[in-house]
């Protein structure tokens, strides 16, 4: 990369890290402020699953849109659709907070805001992945993209990390408080909105056979997998369906894993609060240290341990459902802040395990011809746990405290028996190449 890509590409490094950090940190507040305001918990949950469905349903129109509309408009429209989204959910959550409107109806116009995110917030990551693809190497093109698509991992730990210090006091008669990381991070990308209008050059006019590809929704436990890099990177060639027989079991195993995945981890602010008794202002250190941990052990088992271990798909898949199985069951029966967030780091590292093994396999089940199809499948499927997964952890939440945890548990325990039998063993050296792509 030229010395003034290194430049844009820092800039383009820090829109996908702000965007995914600051709808995590959301993530890490909204339980509290839902007990704040007497929301019931569904309510939070769905806020999440809408933005997410209409991610997945927006994303791939977007990457297709980017190749002819240019790059640098599609990450504006994304970074624009971020920082109105969250601008706007941040005076919801104050009117509601300031007692102006009932905190059910400030909730309901949240949903709105969020449907903006979902809807426009989903066009940057395509649009930045061409413009980086587009100005490297072949030779490069894959670190860069790896590199990329890391900001996405590290906005999962950092939004949560610092959630619990933005939250700001009252300007005169009016009440920020727990509505304040979303206008921090609003703020944030507008800065973001300004320094891309300034720094990037319009590209409309450029040909490029370069294309980006859809990014599954950025979430607290939704790490990346590689799939977006590999399908940024690989020609668009022979599709693939869904039932093909070749992948099905791979996507059912990541289907299923994935709900379990969602579940908990949209369902962990609630139990830190009931299980250590807290009021909601008082329960975001513990909630950040939690979502820390687990978004930490996650990112261990993709960069540090699989690398080393060498393990094929297969492996990968049985090894993490039993870790996910045990780490799970335990944070559902855990009473204690420790208790808690060692256990569910330990879900989440078996999670950390399991999201790349299906990506691998997937991949290295069709060949060289069929990548770019199948790696959109991957994609799909990693959004598509996270429309659903979020509203029925916490309804079962409602129902009995450690139910989504325990019924995960047990979710990855019959799905170890499906992929022990149904699941076929891949060349180990490739597979780890691909896991760890992203």
């Amino acid at each position: 990369m030229t010395r003034g890509f290194d430049r844009r590409f820092t800039l383009l490094f820090l829109v996908m890290l702000t965007i995914a950090a600051g709808n995590t940190a959301l993530q890490s507040v909204l339980p509290a402020l839902g007990r704040s305001m007497g929301v019931n918990d569904s309510a939070v949950a769905a806020a999440f699953s809408v933005s997410a469905l209409l991610w997945v349903i927006a994303a791939p129109f977007w990457a297709n849109r980017s190749d002819r509309q240019g790059r640098r408009a599609m990450v504006l429209l994304g970074v624009g659709g971020f920082t109105v989204s969250l601008g706007l959910c941040g005076l919801f959550l104050a009117a509601g907070i300031n007692g102006w409107i009932s905190g059910t109806a400030a909730f309901g116009l949240f949903i709105v805001g969020r449907l903006i995110y979902g809807t426009f917030g989903s066009a940057a990551p395509p649009a930045v992945q061409a413009m980086v693809a587009g100005n490297t190497t072949r030779e490069e093109r894959t670190r860069a993209l790896t590199l990329l698509a890391s900001a996405f991992g590290l906005g999962t730990i950092l939004g949560p990390a610092i959630a619990p210090y933005l939250l700001l006091g009252h300007f005169g008669a009016f009440e920020v408080g727990l509505a304040g990381p979303a206008f921090i991070f609003a703020a944030f990308g507008f800065a973001m909105f300004v320094t891309v209008r300034r720094v990037l050059e319009d590209d409309r006019d450029i040909a490029s056979g370069i294309h980006g590809a859809a990014t599954a929704y950025p979430s607290i436990g939704g790490q990346g997998t590689g799939a977006s890099v590999r399908a940024a990177t690989e020609p668009r060639g022979e599709e693939v369906k869904f039932t093909d027989p070749r992948i099905r079991g791979w996507l059912i195993a990541g289907l299923v894993s994935g709900h379990a995945q969602a579940m908990t981890g949209q369902a962990i602010g609630f139990l830190v609060i009931d299980r250590l008794h807290l009021v909601p202002a008082m329960a975001l250190q513990p909630t950040g240290i939690v979502l820390m941990m687990g978004a930490g052990a996650s990112l261990l088992a993709q960069w540090g341990i699989i690398p080393i271990l060498n393990l094929t798909p297969r492996v990968l898949m049985l090894a993490g459902l039993v870790v996910a199985a045990a780490g799970t069951a335990l944070t559902g029966l855990a009473t204690s802040l420790y208790g808690i967030a060692t256990a569910y780091a330990l879900a989440s590292l078996g999670f950390g395990f399991i999201r790349p093994g299906f990506t691998a396999g997937s991949s290295l089940a069709v060949g060289h011809e069929s990548q770019g199809s199948v790696a959109g499948k991957v994609t799909s499927i990693n959004g598509a746990s996270f429309i659903l997964g979020p509203s029925i952890g916490v309804g079962l939440y409602e129902l009995y405290h450690p139910l989504p945890y325990l019924t995960a548990g047990a979710a990855c325990l019959l799905l170890l028996s499906y992929c022990w039998l149904r699941l076929r063993d891949q060349p180990a050296d490739e597979a780890v190449e691909i896991a760890t792509a992203d």
